[in-house]
């Protein structure tokens, strides 16, 4: 019998019946095997001390479960304070996703998603490895491997209707989707939901790889590897904000690497694209507000940054500092200082390896006489880790671009893998 904070061990024939009893601190370990009939996790209710954890072994063979027509592999319905680890979902092609939090659920609160490995979802560009269609706050989703989807991780219904809130999306890679490797959608006025965090939020999203080097969309359907739209335009979510920092956007032949509307710092990441523009930002359902972009490396044959701001934006500060720009164009925007510029092929000049292939690709600048001025930090002071660079060191106070030093670079050489 299932008693409370236990470890309880399943497999494939007998883990259905196991996870109905679930309690506040119970561990559900699922022995590797295919597991054929879904998860769903419905009415489970874990607490802020005592989680539920549904959990493959941390070493060895993963348990996979395999899609099924009708049924998105895991289901959430008004569930919180629930761990999901070291699973495989295999799509099969089937058209379902694999995490999805169901759109006539009331609320999903506290989930957090780690250690997944989502495949074999790309039957269409609606086809979503982690999607939330209900209101959802405080999720974590965390060294997860996707490749292969629709689309990557879809946050938020297209009506605006079902906000995800205060969410932490670090450490995953997701590559080769159809459409967007993460999209998260605007919000319209925010429900009144018990629990719902009501101050103003921060979602972070930091230290991922997204790439679109291959199987993208084209003409109508294509779309940026990032989307982040707009937040409430007024009251409760108004000034929540988007911290973007320490990813590596790696391609997308048909769009730009990154879009984005609303309250965003994006700062201390990689931008390389081979073909079209960098980062975007303009208005999609509502207007560009508080924009601040610093600390980044671009390298792009088009566009580097471009702020299309839309009537309104006006009353915020947008400002473009401290970036490392190569492409035709670098910057287009009103505000911009202390950023080192040049077209693509005058980053050779700049940095170690910019045109090198993955594995030996090197985006660390090279040592350089020119002493720069101090870069004016007031206006991203606020932002969390704002002075830490790419590779999670400390930077200098001259530095520009994602890396905060200059000649040889002992960090991560990139690669379409997890960043370490």
């Amino acid at each position: 019998m299932l008693q409370a904070a236990s470890i309880v061990t399943a497999g494939a024939d007998n883990y259905r019946e196991l996870l109905l009893r679930l309690e506040p601190g119970d561990t559900l370990l699922l022995q590797p095997g295919v597991y054929k009939k879904g998860l769903p996790v419905h009415q489970l209710q874990g607490n802020k001390d005592k989680p539920i954890i549904i959990m493959g072994q941390t070493n060895g063979p993963l348990p996979v479960f395999s899609a099924r027509s009708g049924h998105n592999t895991i289901s959430i319905i008004n569930a919180s304070y629930i761990v999901i680890r070291n699973l495989e979902l295999d799509g099969q092609g089937v058209a379902v996703d694999g995490v999805k939090c169901e759109g006539h659920a009331d609320w999903a609160h506290h989930i957090t998603l780690e250690n997944l490995v989502i495949n074999g979802h790309g039957n269409n560009q609606q086809t979503v490895g982690i999607s939330t269609k209900c209101p959802a706050w405080n999720w974590i989703i965390r060294n997860n491997t996707i490749w292969g989807t629709g689309t990557g991780i879809y946050l938020g219904n297209s009506d605006g209707n079902a906000p995800f809130v205060g969410g932490l999306i670090e450490h995953n890679l997701i590559t080769d989707t159809i459409g967007y490797n993460l999209q998260i959608k605007h919000q319209n006025a925010r429900p009144q939901i018990p629990g719902m965090p009501s101050e103003p939020s921060i979602t972070i999203i930091r230290h991922n790889v997204f790439s679109k080097e291959k199987g993208a969309a084209a003409g109508p359907l294509a779309r940026p590897n990032v989307l982040v739209g707009h937040w409430p335009v007024k009251g409760s979510g108004s000034k929540d904000t988007y911290e973007i920092y320490g990813n590596f956007f790696y391609l997308n032949p048909t769009e730009a690497l990154f879009q984005g509307e609303g309250n965003i710092a994006l700062y201390n990441n990689l931008f390389v694209n081979g073909h079209g523009d960098a980062i975007r930002i303009q208005p999609h359902n509502d207007i560009p507000r508080a924009i601040h972009i610093f600390y980044n490396t671009i390298v792009t044959p088009e566009t580097g940054i471009s702020i299309i701001s839309g009537q309104g934006s006006e009353n915020y500060v947008q400002h473009v500092s401290a970036n490392m720009i190569f492409a035709s164009k670098p910057i287009a925007a009103k505000s911009q200082e202390s950023n080192t510029i040049g077209k693509k092929e005058d980053a050779v000049d700049y940095l170690v390896k910019p045109f090198a292939p993955l594995g030996a690709m090197n985006l660390y600048p090279k040592v350089t006489n020119i002493k720069s001025h101090p870069v004016n930090t007031s206006n991203f002071r606020v932002f969390k880790d704002w002075d830490i660079d790419f590779n999670k060191r400390k930077r200098n106070e001259f530095s520009r671009g994602a890396y905060g030093g200059e000649g040889i670079n002992s960090g991560w050489l990139l690669q379409i893998e997890r960043k370490p």
